[in-house]
């Protein structure tokens, strides 16, 4: 076994790729709750419960692109390499279930991640970009949209706050980030 390659807290945002039945890696956003051992969940039926089930494992890393976080979050992305460009570091892990639940009329599985192996390929100095924070938040907004348990106008007021936090405050890749985000949920 070996250790994160990051410190995590809290709840840290991350993309696992998961091996699919036609031999392609599989991103999806992945929130990773810190602790011993760390956790997280897979909420309904996804590709990556599936593949976690089917596996056993994946492949999680640490990307500051907006854009590819995005792609992962909210649409199929799917790679032939388990490693995306732009990640800074990532972890191969194994995954073991251990609880299972719903919230609403939603079927959520806890899984503990073990890291098997892992790599750093940039390091890079911390910064704190206010529109990749308003990235992230509106993908959580942008995915409950269309849930029951979820009101639609309080949503859509979220993704209008972050929108413009995210347009003010990040960059080139944060606003096409952003044209992804609403592309992807008018659909």
């Amino acid at each position: 076994m070996t250790d994160w390659p990051v410190e995590l807290r809290g709840v840290t945002e991350s993309v696992v790729t998961t091996l699919g039945p036609n031999d392609l890696w599989n991103a999806a956003a992945l929130g990773l709750h810190a602790g011993d051992p760390v956790t997280a969940r897979t909420w309904g039926n996804t590709r990556t419960r599936r593949n976690f089930h089917r596996t056993g494992g994946g492949v999680v890393q640490f990307t500051r692109d907006p854009v590819d976080f995005v792609d992962a979050a909210l649409s199929i992305l799917e790679a032939s390499e388990p490693v995306l460009d732009s990640a800074d570091a990532w972890v191969e892990v194994e995954v073991e279930r251990v609880d299972s639940g719903e919230s609403g009329e939603t079927r959520w599985e806890e899984w503990v991640l073990k890291p098997a192996d892992s790599g750093i390929v940039q390091e890079v100095v911390p910064t704190i970009n206010r529109g990749f924070a308003a990235v992230v938040e509106a993908t959580v907004a942008a995915s409950r949209l269309g849930v029951d348990d979820y009101d639609a106008d309080e949503l859509q007021a979220r993704l209008d706050y972050f929108e413009d936090v995210a347009r003010t405050c990040g960059g080139e890749r944060e606003c096409e980030a952003f044209d992804r985000i609403r592309d992807i949920a008018e659909r």
